[in-house]
């Protein structure tokens, strides 16, 4: 289920029922309120989407403690738009402080299914971006503050990973699959950015540096066991047609070794390399671009 003010979310991100993505279909959706303009006269202060919202968070309350979908993506858009036209600003913290309120009415939807039909549920929220350093109106740059989003979650228990480094908002799909049980495709699998926060990982901050006819890849070991297979390919056949890249097989060390070099005059001459270093727990990439 989708609850959202941006329809844009389900048509677009989502991609519900377009060819791309096997005319995936969703079970519920409460979305495109933005476009209702006689329900939400339009102000130029964009207050009206303060009321939309509220509305979204309700149905999305509602829903859940009724219902109880398998996983609900619920977005609230009012931050950003305070956040766009006044910058740091009472405005703004305002707005924070009402999405607070909402995000804890979701939350006791979730509470009361935990409580009432003994189901396993994981929360999180986050944002997609952050703000410009100088008035903390836009975003779009390489600044640490527009770059820098934040995670909260009240899963269980956070493995090594998690509680060790600066997580990224890429960890929380590997994270979502591994609570539902979602058996990801290697194919696709060896495409993901991220690392699961919760249960157990194998490796993790996987850096790759090419000097010369050389890739030094560095990573860091979470358990003390175990070995690390390393993988590489020079094509990206899975971006431009869908199809599977071919890795090769570079070897297999002891994950705490945590470095290891690559000799590109035994390879494919490319002006790029996609590797892959797969652990027992999960696996991490890294492109290597000439």
């Amino acid at each position: 289920a989708i609850f959202s003010s941006w329809q844009d979310n389900r048509t677009k991100l989502i991609g519900e029922n377009l060819p791309q993505t096997g005319h995936i279909r969703l079970d519920y959706h409460f979305d495109g309120l933005e476009l209702d303009t006689l329900k939400y006269p339009h102000d130029r202060g964009r207050n009206y989407m303060a009321q939309i919202d509220q509305d979204v968070a309700g149905e999305a309350a509602k829903y859940i403690q009724q219902n109880g979908p398998d996983l609900s993506w619920v977005y609230l858009e009012y931050t950003d738009d305070m956040g766009h036209k006044y910058g740091d600003s009472e405005q703004y913290y305002s707005a924070v402080q009402m999405e607070d309120k909402l995000v804890g009415q979701i939350r006791d939807a979730v509470q009361y299914r935990r409580d009432n039909n003994k189901e396993d549920w994981l929360v999180i929220v986050t944002t997609d971006h952050g703000r410009d350093a100088k008035t903390g109106r836009n975003h779009g740059g390489q600044s640490d503050r527009e770059r820098s989003s934040w995670i909260i979650t009240d899963a269980a228990s956070l493995n090594q990973y998690a509680q060790s480094q600066n997580v990224n908002a890429t960890d929380i799909l590997p994270t979502i699959a591994r609570f539902m049980g979602l058996n990801i495709p290697e194919s696709q699998r060896r495409e993901l950015d991220g690392v699961p926060l919760t249960g157990p990982v194998s490796v993790f901050a996987p850096q790759a540096v090419r000097e010369g006819n050389t890739i030094r890849l560095t990573w860091k070991a979470a358990g003390k066991e175990g070995r690390l297979k390393i993988l590489l390919s020079n094509t990206n056949q899975f971006r431009e047609n869908g199809q599977d890249d071919q890795y090769k097989y570079i070897a297999e060390v002891p994950l705490l070794q945590e470095h290891y070099e690559v000799d590109l005059s035994k390879q494919t001459p490319s002006t790029f390399y996609k590797i892959v270093l797969e652990g027992p727990d999960n696996s991490v990439n890294r492109w290597v671009v000439k």
